[in-house]
């Protein structure tokens, strides 16, 4: 399981994330995702912890709070979803708006 953490500044490095969970027990990985086209940090990223217990108390604790002028929105991460899709195309379709009769 993995903490969600948002509304982060896009100084944030991985570092500063790991020091201020480690307050609240033991950080098994931190990720940042970036733009793949700007290589610039997302403005969120995912934290996980050693228990979740330890995971809990840090949701509860830094959830709304103020941190590098931000106020972080903090909970479980939820899965990642297979399927959907990313935009673009005509489903269903064919016609191209003209009618032949």
């Amino acid at each position: 399981m993995s903490i969600y953490v948002g509304n982060l500044s896009y100084e944030v490095k991985e570092d500063d994330l790991k020091q201020v969970f480690s307050e609240y027990g033991t950080v098994k990985k931190v990720q940042l995702p970036v733009d793949r086209e700007t290589g610039r940090m997302r403005g969120f990223g995912f934290v996980e912890m050693e228990t979740e217990t330890e995971e809990a108390a840090a949701i509860e604790a830094l959830d709304s709070a103020e941190w590098m002028g931000r106020s972080l929105k903090v909970n479980k991460a939820k899965p990642k979803t297979d399927g959907g899709s990313y935009g673009g195309g005509r489903r269903g379709n064919t016609g191209g708006g003209y009618s032949r009769y």
